[in-house]
């Protein structure tokens, strides 16, 4: 054995997927733009590449279930709905690019928003 691992993924073959940009443009959905913008997020974070190719294929397997063709808001949703799992430094980077922060309140109010929706319940 020569001690390397393979990761496989299944990948739904037959009708393309196509994205539809705002500006009006229609153009086939693409796993590796997906990559390239969860990889700049994940920069310097304890993030592998199996978690990139994961992620991207979960949010392509979505976004087929939505139908032949989504909006490009579908697919940053879809990849910030997967990111927040995998790390929220990232989901946070990826966050501000896609929602166009401007400035430190709208990282203020992601982080409140981050913070409701992954903080433990207490009993009482």
């Amino acid at each position: 054995m020569c001690g390397g691992r393979f990761t496989t993924y299944e990948r739904l073959e037959g009708a393309p997927l196509w994205v539809l940009k705002r500006g009006g443009l229609r153009e086939p959905f693409d796993r590796s733009k997906v990559v390239a913008g969860v990889r700049a997020a994940t920069k310097n974070r304890p993030v592998t590449e199996d978690q990139l190719d994961a992620l991207a294929q979960d949010v392509e397997d979505a976004l087929r279930e939505v139908g032949a063709e989504v909006t490009s808001e579908q697919v940053g949703l879809a990849v910030l709905e997967r990111l927040q799992d995998v790390d929220e430094v990232a989901y946070l980077r990826f966050a501000s690019v896609y929602k166009g922060f401007e400035d430190v309140g709208d990282f203020q109010r992601e982080v409140g928003l981050l913070t409701k929706t992954t903080a433990p319940k207490r009993k009482g």
